[in-house]
């Protein structure tokens, strides 16, 4: 298993793997998805300011791809990959604080989830090549302004929703060699348990995920794919600290203000 981690040091952004002991970097030179190679070099993670792991060319989230929340909310299930946008500009590195806009005073969600990242070009691929196009997983907070999805009854805003500024922290490192059917997604809220549940209960894989989304649309190395939430998303107050917590990717940590 590897741990891929993008940083800034000294005004300069530089990728790395994590080294068994979560407190130091091997520094490599190159993209993240360009062969990067070993430096020999390593430094703290402490040393350094911790960045989102990738810059993604496009972020999509899906919704309604875990049994137990569809059995509660007594919706139908799919048979392919209902999904949004989260545009650029939403992006969290880890540790930085996730904001309202100032247009809007209604509740904000976590939604804890497991992101799929995307490591070679898949266009209409089937499962054997959708799987192999995997590069990795990361963990992802889905923040969305509930107020605004149903806001308007002629138009459910699902990427207005979904892409204000801060509303996509992910990271804090893409994990490699993983089996994604063995993890669990757990939300913290000021360290308490707010949700805690396993990635075998998707509806679709991912896999599956990238199959049918290679169909409609070209994905590219770096983009990311969240796998959807189960029970117990809420909303956050001002002053809360989040985190997601996946054992074998990482915590992602972030505040609401």
């Amino acid at each position: 298993m590897t741990w891929w981690i993008r940083f800034e040091h000294q005004g300069k952004e530089s990728v790395g793997t994590l080294e068994s002991d979560a407190r130091t970097i091997l520094i490599h030179d190159g993209e993240l998805f360009a062969t990067p190679s070993p430096t020999g070099e390593t430094i703290a993670l402490g040393a350094v300011k911790l960045l989102a792991p990738l810059r993604p060319g496009k972020f999509l989230g899906l919704w309604n791809n875990f049994r137990e929340l569809a059995v509660k909310l007594n919706q139908e299930i799919p048979e392919e990959p209902l999904y949004f946008v989260k545009t650029s500009n939403s992006y969290l590195d880890p540790g930085g604080i996730i904001r309202k806009p100032a247009s809007y005073e209604g509740k904000v969600l976590y939604e804890g989830e497991l992101g799929i990242v995307i490591g070679r070009t898949c266009c209409n691929a089937n499962e054997a090549q959708a799987a192999a196009g995997i590069f990795g997983y990361t963990c992802v907070n889905d923040v969305t302004a509930l107020d605004i999805l149903k806001r308007d009854p002629s138009f459910a805003q699902w990427n207005r929703a979904k892409s204000c500024d801060t509303f996509c922290p992910f990271g804090p490192v893409v994990a490699t060699g993983l089996d994604w059917s063995q993890l669990r997604i757990r939300t913290l809220l000021n360290g308490g348990e707010r949700q805690n549940y396993p990635a075998s209960d998707m509806i679709l894989s991912p896999p599956k995920i990238v199959s049918l989304l290679s169909r409609e649309m070209t994905l590219h190395p770096g983009d990311v794919i969240a796998c959807g939430t189960s029970v117990g998303a809420g909303s956050m107050r001002p002053g809360t600290t989040v985190e997601i917590v996946i054992d074998g990717i990482g915590t992602l940590t972030n505040t609401f203000e």
